[in-house]
C-alpha cells in the first residue's frame, strides 16, 4: 500500500525554498549576540550545518538557497564591519568563497544521499507490492478474482482506474471498459506494444504478454501522466496479470480434458458390460431361430417369413452389440495389433466375400493397380473397415447402383477408395462424423447407430493412417482411407 507522506514531502518548491530562508535567517539571529564569544570558524560551522539540515529535511534546491544566503548572512552580521556587504580583510573573500562551495558540496551530496535513499525505499515498497498481488495472482481462481485483486491495486497506487482486456472476450457494453478505446485495445493486442492515449485522459494499454501468447491489454487510466519508473511498474504489473491469466486458461483447459476423458470412460465402461451381458443372449436368440427354420415339418410361410424377420432384426441387434464391444475395446486401448506384411488384394477379396449378402444387386466394381506394394497391417480390424465401408455403401446407395473400390499409391501411404452413388454425407464436412452414435442424416430411416465410422477410424488411427470423406460434384460419396506404404521387407527369388 502507498506510504503515507509526511508534512514535509506535501509543501511545495516555494514553501520549502521560505523555510530554508527562515532557517538561515533564524541561525544569525541565535548566533548573533554570540559574535563576541565564538570565533568567526565556529560561526562558519553553525551555517554549514544549517545548509546539511535543509539538505537533508527540504532537499537540492533549498540547500542551495540556504548556501548562498548563509554566505551573505554570514559577511553581513560577523565580518567587519558589520551589517554591511564591504569587507575589511579581502583575506575573508577566500573565507566567503570555501564556506560557499563547501555549503554547495555539501548540500549537494546530502540531497543526493536523501533522493537515493528514498528510490530505494520507494523500488523495496514497489517490490514488496509485486510480491503481495502475485501471491494473490497465484491463488486466483478465475478471471473475474483476476480483476478483482488487480483493480484496487491499481487504485491504491496510482489513484486511477483500471479494466482488463482479454482475449476472445466480448466486452460490448461492460462498464468496466468505458472511456477506453477497442480500437486501441485490439492494436495493442494484435502488436504486443504499450501505447498511451491522450485524448481520453492518461489511459495506459499494456499487452498481457504471456508465455505463449498476447493474452489481453491491461487498461490503466491516472490523474496525471505516470513518470518513466512507474511505466516500468505497471508493466511488472501487466506481466504477473498475464501470466495468471495464462494459467487459468491451461487450468481450464486441462480440466475439461479430464472430465471428457472421465466422460469416455465411463462410457467405454457402460458400453462394454452392456455388450457383455447382451451378447449370450442373442447368440442365444439366433441359434434358436436357426433350430425352428430347420425343424421339421416345415412352418407355414407366415410363420417363416415372421422367423426370417425375427433371425434377421436379431442377427442386425447383434451386429450392433459387437459394434459396441468394439468400439469400447477401442477406446480403452486394450487392441493389440497384430501387424504383418501382406497384400492389400487379399483383404479387399475376403471383405466382399463377408459382406456378398448385404451388397445384395448393387453393382460391384473393383479397380486394384497390379503394382500395390506390400503394405504393414492387421488383416482381420482392417477387414472390419473395408466390411464397415462396403456395408454403408450399399445401405445408402440405390438398389441397382454402382458401389467402387479402387486404391492408388499416393507419396507416402496407399489410399484406398469406397465409392457410391447415395445421397452423400451432409454438407458442412466435419470431424464430427467419425463420432459415436452421429448418424449423417439422423432421420434417416436406414437402419444404423452411427458406430461404423467412429470403428474405421479408430482401426485406421491405430495404423497411423488417415480416414477421409468427400462428396462428389456429380453424386455420391467416398471414404478414403489411408495406410502408410513403410519399408516391407526384400523377398529373395526362388531360386536362390
Amino acid at each position: 500500500m502507498p506510504r503515507v507522506k509526511s508534512t514535509v514531502e506535501r509543501l511545495s518548491s516555494g514553501q520549502k525554498m521560505v523555510l530554508s530562508a527562515l532557517a538561515c535567517v533564524l541561525v544569525a539571529i541565535v548566533a548573533a549576540p554570540l559574535r563576541e564569544v565564538l570565533d568567526l570558524a565556529n560561526m562558519v560551522m553553525l551555517f554549514l550545518l544549517t545548509v546539511l539540515v535543509v539538505a537533508v529535511s527540504l532537499g537540492r534546491n533549498p540547500a542551495i538557497l540556504a548556501s548562498v544566503l548563509g554566505v551573505l548572512l554570514f559577511d553581513v552580521f560577523f565580518v567587519p564591519p558589520h551589517f554591511s556587504l564591504a569587507v575589511s580583510n579581502l583575506q575573508y573573500l577566500i573565507t566567503f568563497a570555501v564556506m560557499l562551495a563547501t555549503a554547495l558540496i555539501t548540500g549537494h551530496l546530502t540531497a543526493t544521499l536523501k533522493e537515493q535513499a528514498a528510490e530505494a525505499e520507494r523500488r523495496e515498497r514497489r517490490t514488496h507490492a509485486l510480491y503481495e498481488i502475485a501471491s494473490k495472482l497465484a491463488g486466483a481462481l478465475n478471471e473475474a478474482q483476476v480483476r478483482e485483486i488487480v483493480t484496487p491495486f491499481v487504485t491504491a497506487e496510482f489513484s486511477g482506474r483500471c479494466a482488463l482486456w482479454l482475449a476472445e472476450r466480448d466486452f460490448s457494453g461492460d462498464a468496466a471498459v468505458e472511456g477506453f478505446s477497442p480500437a486501441i485495445a485490439d492494436l495493442v493486442m494484435a502488436s504486443g506494444l504499450r501505447r498511451i492515449d491522450h485524448d481520453t485522459g492518461h489511459a495506459l494499454y499494456l499487452p498481457l504478454k504471456a508465455p505463449m501468447r498476447v493474452r489481453g491489454v491491461l487498461l490503466v487510466q491516472t490523474p496525471e501522466r505516470l513518470p518513466e519508473a512507474d511505466l516500468a511498474f505497471v508493466e511488472a504489473l501487466a506481466s504477473l496479470v498475464a501470466i495468471a491469466v495464462e494459467r487459468l486458461h491451461y487450468v481450464e483447459v486441462a480440466q475439461r480434458s479430464e472430465v471428457d476423458m472421465a466422460t469416455e470412460r465411463l462410457r467405454s465402461s457402460i458400453l462394454s458390460a452392456l455388450s457383455h451381458d447382451l451378447r449370450t443372449p442373442l447368440t442365444v436368440l439366433i441359434g434358436l431361430a436357426d433350430s425352428i427354420s430347420l425343424a421339421a415339418p416345415e412352418l407355414p410361410s407366415v410363420a417363416q417369413d415372421k422367423l426370417d424377420e425375427l433371425r434377421e432384426q436379431t442377427r442386425r441387434l447383434a451386429g450392433l452389440v459387437g459394434n459396441l464391444l468394439e468400439m469400447a475395446r477401442l477406446n480403452a486401448g486394450s487392441v493389440t495389433l497384430r501387424q504383418e506384411w501382406q497384400s492389400l488384394e487379399e483383404v479387399v477379396g475376403s471383405s466382399l466375400k463377408l459382406v456378398g449378402d448385404a451388397l445384395g444387386r448393387h453393382r460391384l466394381r473393383v479397380e486394384l493397380p497390379r503394382d500395390l506394394p506390400l503394405l504393414r497391417f492387421d488383416a482381420v480390424l482392417i477387414e472390419r473397415v473395408l466390411c464397415n465401408l462396403l456395408e454403408n455403401a450399399a445401405k445408402y446407395s440405390p438398389a441397382d447402383g454402382e458401389i467402387r473400390v479402387s486404391a492408388q499409391v499416393a507419396g507416402d501411404f496407399v489410399e484406398l477408395t469406397v465409392s457410391d452413388q447415395g445421397p452423400g454425407f451432409p454438407e458442412p464436412l466435419s470431424g464430427d462424423l467419425f463420432d459415436m452414435f452421429v448418424r449423417g442424416n439422423g432421420e434417416s430411416t436406414t437402419p444404423g447407430a452411427g458406430l461404423g465410422l467412429a470403428i474405421c477410424r479408430a482401426i485406421v488411427d491405430a495404423h497411423g493412417g488417415r480416414l477421409r470423406v468427400a462428396n462428389h460434384s456429380t453424386g455420391g460419396a467416398s471414404v478414403q482411407v489411408s495406410l502408410p506404404r513403410g519399408e516391407p521387407p526384400l523377398i529373395e527369388p526362388e531360386g536362390a
